[in-house]
């Protein structure tokens, strides 16, 4: 995929891993679009980046994701690339009986069916450009798990599954399918304060955007920078003992429960 002339929707890029993206993005002479449900993030965000286009809009409910592609493809007609990066990450202890189970599956609806519901909506969108790319975001934790952090992970890996039919089921079209599984980086979305991580070593965002782009104007389809190959690699060659390694944040989360 060329990295410039392109126009770009990038779902949670008020921060983090999307804002970094829509910076560089922007640098390469590119139209970005991020969407966001903080309207003073967003305002902020647009007065760091005065050239980005912003709008309110949140994944996890389908009547913003229709009012988003209607006002889109109207001021936005030449769209072709579309980034699914919005997502939350909570540690979650299942033993709990305070939480409901509607918030026990709210990164389900973020993480996951927003990123589905906006791959279906834009679909259309998307092959009547003569190049167009969606880049889903997972996670190296889609791999192997952080127990710690189970409805995560489990959307992570769900991303990874959907990911890989997508793109074979858009073999035949314009559309480019990439995946996007980063390690643990320095955004917002990591608490280094939270025991369960205690001893994470986090990518830079810089660096974590800058290995995307590089492999995404190589069409390298998924693209895994730092640990999450490693990770990968583990699961593969040493399933039990990774996953051993990454269980250990929970024995200090049922410690704390009892």
């Amino acid at each position: 995929m060329k990295l410039d002339g392109n126009t770009i929707l990038i779902t949670g890029g008020t921060s983090g891993i999307g804002l970094e993206l829509a910076k560089e993005l922007l640098k390469r002479n590119n139209t970005v679009i991020i969407t966001g449900r903080d309207t003073e993030r967003l305002e902020r965000a647009k007065r760091q980046l005065p050239q980005l286009h912003t709008v309110q809009s949140d994944v996890s409910r389908i009547e913003d994701i229709d009012s988003l592609f209607a006002r889109v493809t109207k001021e936005f007609p030449a769209l072709n690339i579309l980034v699914n990066n919005a997502g939350v990450m909570r540690m979650i202890n299942l033993h709990s009986e305070e939480q409901g189970l509607e918030d026990l599956t709210r990164e389900i609806d973020i993480n996951f069916k927003g990123s589905v519901w906006m791959v279906k909506r834009f679909l259309p969108q998307l092959k009547k450009t003569p190049s167009a790319a969606i880049v889903n975001v997972s996670s190296g934790l889609a791999f192997v798990p952080l127990p710690s952090a189970p409805i995560y992970c489990a959307t992570k890996a769900a991303m990874n599954s959907f990911s890989r039919s997508l793109r074979v089921q858009l073999k035949k079209t314009n559309v480019k399918v990439f995946e996007l599984a980063p390690p643990a980086t320095e955004t917002e979305l990591f608490d280094l304060k939270s025991p369960e991580l205690e001893g994470v070593t986090l990518m830079k965002v810089d660096e974590l955007v800058r290995q995307f782009l590089k492999g995404f104007e190589k069409d390298q389809l998924e693209i895994r920078p730092g640990q999450a190959n490693s990770l990968k690699f583990m699961n593969r060659v040493a399933p039990e003992f990774i996953l051993a390694q990454l269980s250990k944040p929970v024995d200090r989360m049922l410690g704390r429960s009892s």
